[in-house]
């Protein structure tokens, strides 16, 4: 029987993505976070190309930047895929994932959390030099940014952590009905919150004009705002996943290190809104 064949029985006739012991000699060292950060990375210089293709004169071709961007996302996305596949999705077989390493897990997601957290901080660090200067921007006709929605969005995500941490603590008394539904609730929150966002993108680029090449401002807000509501929807898709794994009962009060996991994810992405918020959206209006 072949390494392969072996590989499908030991995990219900499912076959990995690639064997344990790759690169060879590394033995279960994965080279899928490798390729996620190969692909991260190069979102940020198909953005930079977006850049240099564009002005009077351009150093590179107008179609560059997003093509690579394109390529990037893609790149990013497999490796992510592999990445929770190994992590997670393999560990179905076996009924969870504490016999695998499930504090190394947790400290794995806080590592990951603190490179989101300079992802972030760059970001900040970039409107705080715009805010310094003249406010607002020389030129800049900036719109109403607090308003209902944001708030109501606001409160809908604040929502969201509350039910996701009730429907963890219903798990970890082994109340899986109410864990499923409190999950259920969660993602449906996170859903309802991106859409919002989405509907505030389209009041402000249609109604007001307001879009990424508007100045400083308009591409700090987008930039920041855009890649916050990326990670919201990367996060629901992990709450789908959990909810299906929890309804196919993979979870109880011992076996829950994915649950830890996204819950940590999902709490970090709620305080960067908050922040977010507070920074962008009050700090912006507060001299105008």
């Amino acid at each position: 029987m072949s390494v392969a064949d072996d590989d499908a029985d030991d995990h219900g006739g499912h076959h990995l993505p690639a064997v344990e012991d790759w690169p060879r000699g590394f033995g279960e060292a994965s080279w899928w976070p490798f390729i996620t950060a190969l692909g991260a990375s190069g979102i940020y210089v198909g953005a930079a190309l977006f850049v240099l293709g564009r002005g009077e004169e351009p150093i590179v071709g107008s179609m560059v930047g997003p093509i690579a961007a394109v390529a990037s996302v893609a790149v990013f996305l497999i490796g992510l895929y592999g990445w929770t596949y190994h992590a997670f999705v393999v560990n179905f077989w076996e009924h969870g994932t504490e016999s695998h390493g499930g504090t190394g897990l947790k400290f794995a997601m806080l590592l990951f959390l603190g490179t989101e957290l300079a992802t972030f901080g760059a970001g900040f660090v970039y409107y705080f030099f715009v805010r310094a200067g003249t406010w607002p921007p020389a030129g800049a006709e900036l719109p109403h940014l607090v308003s209902g929605l944001v708030l109501g969005n606001t409160a809908i995500l604040i929502l969201s952590s509350i039910t996701l941490h009730f429907a963890h603590v219903a798990l970890r008394r082994n109340n899986r009905d109410r864990f499923i539904q409190l999950l259920g609730v969660t993602l449906l929150l996170g859903i309802i919150f991106v859409g919002g966002q989405i509907l505030e993108y389209y009041e402000f680029i249609v109604n007001e004009g307001l879009t990424i090449s508007s100045g400083v401002f308009a591409s700090a807000f987008f930039g920041l705002t855009g890649l916050h509501g990326l990670h919201v929807t990367m996060g629901a898709i992990l709450l789908a996943i959990v909810l299906i794994r929890g309804v196919y009962g993979q979870y109880d009060a011992e076996r829950h290190t994915s649950v830890t996991t996204v819950s940590m994810y999902w709490h970090f992405v709620d305080v960067v809104w908050i922040f977010l918020v507070a920074v962008l959206y009050f700090g912006a209006a507060a001299t105008l």
